[in-house]
């Protein structure tokens, strides 16, 4: 920067003195000024002499090229983890099993929602549920697979109330002791959703009589209610399931099923002369358990189960695929059967176990008030039995199904769900912007950040914490081609197209002329190439 200068001249000098004077005066400010160095001279550091202009700069006005000889820093590694919050982050330990990878730290990230809730410190989590959203194929199915079937080595065990798709048969069945339950697709099982279960621990005979009895109910209100959208059951169709109910115990010496209900409703419709009211209030839930009886859904919940809950098995896990091919009431009807049934066993605080309850297709328990009330007190009592529930939506959306706008259902299931503290956040799509922000109340730069998330990246929320977590960390090629979800995509092209062994029964069934395979490779390629039957 070019410095300035004022000269003072005395007066009554003539005009040659003055110009003296003024060559005078350029001169020595010439000669204070740094002479600027040769090309070469700029590769030389210039020494550190301090001055008028700062530590490190000369009065010429130039940067000192030099190093600045300063004292190293020293503190401690948890001051530094302060400084640098995103780079030297501490975790969540090494407690429980491996999800995958820190991005943030570049370490592993180990999580368990029952470690999180013992951990007493700031870093623990205050329920032990996981909520977790996603857009289709950004890995929700895979990363849940993953943590359930590490954390079997942890001494926990994994449920799956219903299995719409599938996809849990496989990792059941790979994994030593699991136990699967078909239902539909001619297999002969039956599961009673009436059944009593196990005797709670610690409650009074009065008191587990009452826990039983409003479980059965509330089943059977909500498979009416489920049946019958937009509506709620009166007071007196309440009163002629409670009262068919009962009756029905009493007859079947405390072992009811949907069939004797039905009976038991039938007959109290018929019976207008003791209670005209009551027999008007049999009619609707007689006609929706008539379909459990002699409707499409026979053969699958209206009698005695068939199969016993096997409490030691690692994972169980209860097969719907068949039955959710059939429709969405269906498919909702046998999730609530299902659930019941599960419901009755594993609500047991005497078992002493941890269990993953992974509800695929989360929405669907949630269809009507009743269902609302049951889901309810499953996230309420879950640390109490043990319970760890997985919630899994594809979007917030999924829960405009629930009730109508501004509807008690509706805003109840948003609280329950806006209530799960721990939140895994996989890749979203754009219109899930505002309901990411207002109803789980996630940071905006984190709601950018969920919509640009790679397939198995996720936002891991646990107690105060937030994590960016690569769940993708598998170990071998068996485990990811275990957990993956997307067996059902085949390439179509025959460039893209990949080989595969194939048996002597499938060749039979494609070609069923004998000779062209007799006749070695070259009979079996022109028999490929012709036009197959």
């Amino acid at each position: 920067m070019a410095r300035s200068s004022l000269t003072f001249e005395p007066g009554g000098l003539g005009r040659r003195e003055r110009r003296a004077l003024r060559r005078a005066s350029e001169a020595a400010v010439r000669d204070s000024q740094v002479a600027p160095t040769s090309r070469r001279d700029r590769a030389l550091p210039e020494p550190a002499v301090p001055g008028p202009f700062g530590p490190g700069i000369t009065e010429g006005g130039y940067w000192n090229l030099a190093r600045p000889d300063l004292p190293a820093h020293q503190a401690t590694s948890q001051h530094i983890a302060g400084i640098y919050p995103f780079v030297a982050d501490a975790g969540l330990g090494h407690r429980g099993p491996i999800v995958g990878v820190d991005l943030n730290a570049d370490a592993l990230w180990h999580f368990s929602p029952f470690e999180a809730y013992i951990d007493t410190t700031d870093r623990g989590s205050f329920s032990t549920n996981i909520l977790v959203l996603g857009a289709y194929r950004a890995g929700k199915s895979a990363s849940i697979k993953m943590l359930v079937t590490r954390s079997i080595a942890f001494g926990h065990q994994a449920v799956v109330p219903s299995d719409p798709k599938g996809e849990w048969v496989a990792v059941a069945e790979a994994i030593p002791g699991g136990n699967v339950i078909r239902l539909g697709g001619g297999h002969a099982t039956r599961l009673n959703p009436l059944d009593r279960g196990p005797r709670r621990v610690g409650a009074s005979d009065e008191q587990h009589e009452q826990m039983v009895r409003q479980r059965r109910t509330t089943t059977l209100v909500s498979l009416v209610e489920a049946t019958l959208p937009g509506t709620h059951l009166t007071a007196v169709e309440h009163a002629a399931i409670h009262t068919a109910l009962e009756r029905c115990i009493v007859d079947t010496g405390d072992r009811p099923t949907l069939r004797g209900v039905y009976a038991q409703l039938d007959a109290i419709s018929r019976d207008r002369a003791t209670d005209r009211r009551l027999a008007d209030g049999a009619v609707q839930p007689r006609f929706v358990l008539r379909r459990f009886v002699e409707g499409d859904l026979s053969g699958l919940f209206e009698d005695e189960s068939t199969v016993a809950f096997d409490d030691d098995a690692p994972i169980v896990v209860v097969d719907t695929s068949e039955l959710f091919a059939r429709g969405d009431l269906v498919a909702q009807l046998s999730q609530t059967c299902t659930t019941a049934w599960t419901q009755a066993v594993i609500l047991n605080r005497d078992a002493h176990r941890n269990r993953y309850v992974i509800r695929e297709e989360g929405w669907r328990d949630m269809r009507g008030l009743p269902s609302l009330q049951r889901q309810q007190e499953w996230l309420k009592l879950s640390r109490h039995y043990g319970i760890s529930n997985i919630v899994i939506l594809h979007k917030m959306g999924d829960l405009d199904a629930v009730g109508d706008a501004d509807s008690q259902e509706r805003n109840l299931a948003y609280s329950m769900v806006g209530d799960i503290e721990n939140k895994f956040i996989f890749r979203v799509n754009h219109q899930e912007q505002a309901s990411l922000r207002d109803r789980l109340n996630i940071p905006a730069p984190h709601v950018e950040m969920a919509r640009q998330l790679r397939k198995g990246e996720f936002l891991a929320y646990v107690g105060q914490y937030s994590y960016l977590v690569d769940c993708f960390a598998t170990s071998t090629a068996w485990e990811y081609d275990l957990f993956k979800t997307d067996d059902a995509v085949q390439a179509t092209d025959r460039e893209d197209a990949e080989l595969r062994l194939v048996s002597p029964d499938e060749l039979d069934a494609l070609w069923p002329d004998p000779e062209p395979l007799d006749a070695g490779l070259e009979g079996w390629l022109s028999a490929a190439t012709k036009e197959q039957p």
